[in-house]
């Protein structure tokens, strides 16, 4: 565990970080509506993702018992629906390279279940050292404190603060809901445009 933590540690957020799975998101949300007869609107739903999915459901307004059954069938129909409808992110497979390259660790840290989360990973072929799920904002931090991470790449707030929680460099990537101006305002210590101008900032940073 020494050895680990004294290398270059970096983690990545999944969702519009390294993947962008809005058009099966959009179809899942199709399908919950389907299913339990709602009129969710699948759209709104993919372009604000970030936050774990029972946080998202109560924000609607459903009841917990109604939020289970949301998440679990949404859960069940992700493998078929999303994961084979996502492509990675620009640059995403170069960034986790680059980290490999400079003697570090890589960890995917995301706020979406982990099985799911292993899946894309599985499908990319992208081999990391972590993968924790189920985690957000701060929660997210504690992982990269105990890992020993320095850096953190997001592209929602919640990841910023994951970040700042760890005493982390906060890299912000305008490749989800806000532009490269939200993100340095929301205290990003750097915003990207995108995960292509990745490896020259790391190569720079380290």
């Amino acid at each position: 565990m020494a050895e680990q933590r004294s290398a270059l540690t970096v983690g990545f957020d999944l969702d519009m970080t390294l993947i962008d799975p809005r058009p099966g998101m959009v179809r899942a949300i199709e399908a919950l509506n389907a299913e339990f007869a709602l009129s969710l609107d699948g759209e709104a739903f993919a372009a604000h993702l970030g936050p774990p999915l029972a946080d998202t459901m109560r924000g609607y307004g459903f009841d917990e018992p109604m939020v289970e059954r949301l998440v679990n069938h949404f859960r069940e129909i992700y493998p078929s629906v999303v994961v084979g409808a996502t492509e990675p992110m620009p640059g995403a497979a170069p960034a986790l390279d680059a980290v490999r390259e400079a003697g570090g660790r890589t960890l995917v840290i995301t706020g979406k279940f982990e099985p799911n989360a292993a899946l894309h990973l599985k499908a990319f072929g992208w081999d990391v050292d972590l993968l924790a799920g189920d985690v957000f904002a701060a929660a997210k931090g504690e992982v990269l404190r105990e890992e020993g991470a320095k850096i953190y790449v997001g592209d929602h707030l919640g990841d910023i603060v994951g970040a700042k929680t760890a005493g982390a460099v906060a890299v912000g990537v305008a490749t989800g809901p806000y532009g490269v101006d939200d993100l340095v305002e929301a205290g990003a210590d750097v915003a990207l445009r995108d995960l292509t101008e990745f490896p020259e900032w790391l190569a720079q940073h380290a």
